[in-house]
């Protein structure tokens, strides 16, 4: 009798340690992949710098940096319980002011927060690009202040935050209506879209910079300083999405995670390869020219494509997704600017934008198990379009009444001369070359 009491507590003691084991491997999967997308920060840096001109440099990389200084302290404070708490209930959760014991995982909380965090940032670094060389630095604090505080927490809240957009309860709206829920896996529409969205809005608010359309309307290139520390951008990019998207998955212990975050590495490989493939040879037929600043931009639209449907695509599929994204983004750049004379530095809203938006419907039309191609129906293509509709027309609509009442009480844009010298001596009064 000894012996099996013996043996039950033996068994049991072991079963407790891998349990342990398991989640502890999990938490350093999470902080690891957080280390990834918190590394693309300066991917970004680098990419924007390298579209813009050498005068504007140290503000570019500067804003950056405020954009995760304060995106961390307002996440942690109050975002966090505004996109978690509230059991995913309301339109928003609660506020939480920095007391985390409100939310209970199998994950540490301080884990998940740092690496929820980090998207956050992700989602207000976007919008900078597509406002840089003539947003003044202080109304860039205020308008990433809002972003990273209400605008991002709030539809995440719908979303990751168990929100009404991903309840699965039978009786909720989305199931009672779709008979499933939005899909995004690790953010094409809840990160990239939003941003592109507001990059979009924050451009149209601002105006074009200073020559880029002649009298006639005609739009002339202002080419950034320097292609390579954009290339090196989005090397960097490129390697922190395998943070961004197979980090996702949260977990890496057992067999099932283990084949899941391999293969959302591969899909998410795939749809960079197809989406600067794509961009390329459509520049090349198109001017005559295959253009590397386009290829560059064409990377990242497959890698913005495939975030959404990772996890639920075929490796084809990533190949599918990242080639449309790849090709729709050049005719989507020079609409936005030749056709509506919105003047966006980087291409912030196309990439992230217009290919966040293509990544998530694909998503319904393509996911192996669900998508209508695949005999599913186009329930789950409804749900992703019913999605992306919701959140994006949020983004907007506070982008608007956010951008248009910082330009009416404290003005949004610089002086002219500030515009034509620079923004770095006279916004920062340092330079980033001597």
């Amino acid at each position: 009798m000894t012996t099996l009491y013996l043996a039950t507590e033996t068994i049991e003691s072991v079963s407790k340690s891998v349990a342990d084991l398991g989640i502890s491997l999990d938490t350093v999967w999470m902080l690891l992949a957080a280390m990834l997308v918190f590394f693309m920060q300066p991917g970004f840096a680098l990419c924007e710098a390298g579209f813009t001109r050498s005068k504007n440099t140290a503000n570019i990389l500067f804003k950056n940096f405020v954009d995760f200084m304060v995106g961390s302290v307002l996440f942690w404070f109050v975002g966090f319980g505004f996109m978690f708490g509230s059991n995913g209930e309301g339109f928003i959760g609660m506020p939480n002011f920095g007391d985390l014991s409100f939310y209970s995982g199998d994950l540490p909380t301080e884990g998940f927060l740092i690496f929820e965090t980090v998207f956050c940032a992700t989602s207000a670094t976007i919008v900078s690009g597509a406002m840089a060389e003539r947003t003044k630095f202080s109304m860039y604090c205020i308008y990433s202040f809002f972003i990273s505080l209400l605008i991002y927490p709030v539809e995440g809240h719908w979303t990751w935050g168990g929100g009404w957009l991903c309840n699965a309860d039978p009786s909720s709206f989305m199931m009672t209506t779709f008979g499933t829920t939005f899909h995004d896996f690790a953010g094409s529409a809840i990160v990239h879209s939003v941003g592109g969205v507001l990059a979009l809005v924050g451009a149209i608010a601002l105006g074009p910079r200073l020559g880029k359309y002649d009298k006639r309307g005609k739009s002339r290139a202002i080419p950034g300083h320097n292609l390579m520390a954009a290339a090196l951008g989005v090397f960097i990019l490129w390697f922190g999405w395998f943070g961004f998207n197979p980090g996702s998955q949260l977990a890496a212990s057992g067999e099932v995670n283990r084949v899941a975050i391999s293969h959302v590495f591969l899909t998410t490989n795939l749809a960079a390869v197809a989406g600067g493939l794509a961009t390329m040879f459509t520049s090349w037929i198109k001017y005559g020219k295959p253009s590397f600043s386009l290829t560059l931009n064409g990377i990242l639209a497959g890698l913005v494509g495939i975030t959404a449907g990772c996890d639920l695509v075929s490796p084809l599929g990533a190949l599918v997704i990242g080639a449309i994204c790849g090709v729709v983004l050049v005719f989507a750049i020079e609409f936005i600017d030749v056709k509506l004379h919105i003047d966006d530095p980087v291409g912030a809203s196309s990439v992230h934008g217009v290919c966040g938006i293509l990544g998530t419907l694909l998503t319904g039309l393509l996911a192996v198990d669900g998508g209508a191609f695949y005999g599913g129906g186009f329930a789950f293509f409804g749900a992703q379009c019913l999605g992306i509709v919701c959140i994006d027309v949020w983004a907007a609509v506070a982008g608007i009444i956010l951008f248009w009442s910082i330009k009416k009480i404290a003005g949004l844009r610089v002086d002219k001369r500030i515009e034509e010298e620079g923004l770095d001596i006279y916004e920062h009064g340092e330079s980033c070359y001597n």
